[in-house]
């Protein structure tokens, strides 16, 4: 492993615990409610459609069938607060690769080391998918266990397929907080336009599917390629992975390009 990858993996270590000890006491708190809803389905499909109408319960993830195993997993891990926890996370390390570095000074230190600007770059964007990806794998086994002994009755394939498209996702919006501080050397401006992307992209995703105004705009949201597929009903949707991919590949390629040609604040 190269040495500038293990030490930006040993900067990001204390967050990288702290996100994953947070997401698996989360994923395994809700998941344990799910033991007291699968005896009365009814009654809790009822009281969830009624207490979300309209586009409040579009944005939750439907709701309509939360009581079954696959819909209240859904809803709770891979709908909207899974996501959002995990792209927080992923904002956050997207941004200390570059440009926080940069905006605390100590980026002129490792660009002092005998790597280029494209190296640099690319081991910091390294350690970052390293690091998502501990994560992801410690919350998918949480996942798949709680919900095993909750007694969902999910595959473990499905669950996979799910949380493969969750860290496909995060990976996205990690590197583009990564690409932002790159090009412009700002934490605050990366962190925005992560925030605004993200909340919009979900809003158009969840909204667009009923509202033929603004439905053309899914095709824009990273969200529509992570949820579109549903994964934990259909299983794999290739195709909608490979463009998340795709469009992290543009995102890195445009970092390095940006980082190359930019004068940095050191």
């Amino acid at each position: 492993m190269p040495a500038l990858v293990r030490k930006t993996l040993g900067e990001y270590g204390r967050a990288l615990v702290g996100w994953t000890v947070g997401l698996s006491a989360f994923l395994t708190m809700y998941i344990s409610i799910w033991s007291s809803m699968k005896d009365n389905p009814e009654v809790f499909t009822e009281t969830a459609v009624a207490k979300y109408p309209g586009a409040l319960r579009d944005l939750m993830g439907g709701m309509a069938d939360i009581a079954s195993g696959a819909g209240f997993l859904q809803a709770i891990a891979y709908q909207l607060l899974g996501p959002l926890l995990f792209v927080m996370c992923a904002a956050i390390l997207g941004n200390r690769a570059v440009a926080r570095p940069e905006e605390a000074r100590t980026l002129e230190l490792t660009l002092t080391l005998p790597i280029d600007r494209r190296r640099l770059v690319l081991d910091r964007w390294a350690a970052m998918l390293l690091g998502l990806l501990a994560v992801a794998l410690v919350t998918l086994c949480v996942v798949a266990v709680a919900g095993g002994l909750a007694g969902m009755g999910v595959p473990f394939g499905r669950i996979l397929a799910a949380h493969t498209g969750l860290f496909l996702l995060v990976l996205f919006f990690g590197t583009l907080a990564l690409c932002v501080g790159a090009a412009f050397g700002r934490g605050q401006a990366a962190l925005a336009v992560v925030g605004v992307w993200g909340v919009a992209g979900y809003v158009v995703e969840t909204l667009g599917r009923n509202v033929d105004a603004i439905a053309w705009l899914r095709w824009l949201s990273p969200f529509h390629y992570y949820l579109d597929g549903r994964p934990l009903y259909q299983g794999w949707p290739a195709g909608d992975y490979l463009v998340l991919l795709g469009a992290t590949a543009v995102l890195l390629a445009t970092a390095v390009f940006a980082f190359e040609r930019r004068d940095v604040g050191v």
